[in-house]
């Protein structure tokens, strides 16, 4: 009968323990903000060295900046997922009155957060403003590709998808960077403010992309 060291660690995978380090970096960042990621915090989330964190990951800042784009991605793939509408899908307007609804709700609060915390970083941080730049870039293509297929199955009425993708995430963006104020001082004024430009965009009726 042998026995089995409970001290000894199972060796991941290179691609299993990169993963694992930046999405325990994404949720550090997510629930605390991105300063709060170190290599040593990881490591100790983690139960390793900070030498194996150290070892993918020689720069912290490359771990903060994957890490922002993993939660950030992860957000996106859930409110609007590649094929948000289509065969089998939702339709171009059950997709993004979806979207309308949970980027509302206090569930992304801490996401809101993270933007705001990213880009405030990034003016010292390049390589998270790079990650901060191209996440912007996609989330504005995945609702301009959700709005021109509404356009082409003439559910909205738009000329422009990009424009208007650009000017939705602007209001949503502005929207959010009040996400620190209490909410007896934020929810009333703003709450559904980029809901009324996507609707105004789209020229929908007041109310449309309401829950």
């Amino acid at each position: 009968m042998t026995s089995r060291d409970p001290g000894k660690r199972v060796r991941k995978a290179p691609a299993e323990r990169r993963h694992e380090i930046v999405t325990t970096a994404a949720h550090i960042g997510l629930t605390e903000g991105l300063e709060c990621i170190t290599l040593r915090r990881v490591a100790d989330e983690l139960g390793v060295q900070p030498g194996l964190v150290g070892h993918y990951f020689p720069s912290a800042d490359q771990l903060v900046a994957e890490a922002f784009t993993s939660a950030t991605m992860a957000e996106l793939d859930g409110l609007l997922p590649e094929e948000s509408a289509g065969p089998g899908h939702d339709t171009p307007l059950h997709a993004l009155r979806r979207f309308f609804t949970l980027i509302s709700s206090t569930e992304f609060d801490n996401v809101s957060k993270l933007w705001l915390n990213a880009r405030h970083l990034s003016r010292y941080r390049p390589v998270l403003r790079d990650h901060v730049v191209e996440q912007e870039l996609l989330w504005c293509r995945r609702i301009e590709r959700l709005v021109a297929a509404g356009a082409r199955a003439e559910v909205f009425r738009c000329d422009d998808p990009w424009a208007a993708a650009v000017r939705i995430l602007v209001a949503i963006d502005g929207a959010s960077a009040y996400i620190n104020t209490s909410a007896d001082h934020r929810t009333a004024p703003i709450a559904h403010m980029a809901r009324a430009v996507a609707e105004s965009e789209l020229s929908l009726p007041p109310g449309t992309l309401a829950p």
